[in-house]
């Protein structure tokens, strides 16, 4: 492997692992210089990579600074959840993740690979200031995720669980949208009246992973918090 590549995956994997987090500086062009005996050249290709990869930003007069790696996937949120977060914003496990069977529930087609993989399914309820917003259903591949199975999510959160623990990162999405009426157990969930409308997003996660996607299918109470464009698991 080219020397600054090989840098670029310590320092990746260093990010990944919470040792450097967001906000957090990296060693400067020298100090890696130093550090790997390499030249400033192979230096600035290895956090040049990081930049690329969106682990990082360069700030004049600062350096090397660690990013929100998903401000730039696109990917659909509920507006909301985001901003609560920290202050009466809950998520509540109504199964935990398990290997269960594939489910016709998925909308966005899975790949005859992946079908042939045991799954790792979860659904998970999640509420702002004590009300219900959103369920959400989430489906992948059991590979080489066994920990997923015994251990608590990262700061509750799914994708920061699968890029700490996993050094699996999401590299993009597909979503497909529809307005739906509520049935009986959307309705009792989401406390809304039975044939309300519900926005359903269905979204398939790309992963690092060449044999990993997320498969979720989200049903929103849109009437309080509007959709945005990004939604973190």
């Amino acid at each position: 492997m080219l020397k600054y590549l090989a840098i670029k995956n310590s320092l990746k994997q260093q990010i990944q692992q919470g040792i450097y987090g967001i906000g957090d500086l990296l060693p400067s062009e020298n100090e890696l210089c130093a550090r790997f005996s390499i030249t400033r050249t192979t230096a600035r290709k290895a956090l040049d990579e990081l930049i690329r990869e969106g682990f990082i930003e360069k700030k004049q007069g600062i350096g090397s600074v660690v990013r929100e790696r998903r401000q730039s996937l696109g990917l659909l949120n509920v507006k909301g959840f985001s901003e609560a977060v920290g202050h009466n914003v809950k998520t509540i496990f109504l199964k935990k993740p398990a290997i269960r069977d594939w489910s016709e529930e998925i909308k966005i087609p899975v790949s005859e690979k992946e079908k042939k993989s045991a799954c790792i399914h979860f659904e998970r309820l999640r509420c702002v200031g004590g009300e219900p917003v959103m369920l959400e259903n989430n489906w992948l591949a059991a590979r080489d995720l066994d920990g997923l199975l015994r251990h608590d999510f990262v700061d509750a959160s799914f994708f920061k669980t699968l890029s700490r623990n996993h050094l699996i990162e999401i590299t993009g999405s597909e979503s497909e949208l529809r307005a739906e009426n509520a049935d009986e157990k959307i309705s009792s969930l989401l406390k809304i009246k039975r044939g309300a409308s519900v926005l359903h997003i269905s979204l398939k996660f790309k992963t690092s992973h060449p044999d990993i996607n997320i498969y979720s299918e989200l049903y929103c109470n849109t009437k309080k918090y509007p959709v945005g464009n990004n939604y973190q698991i």
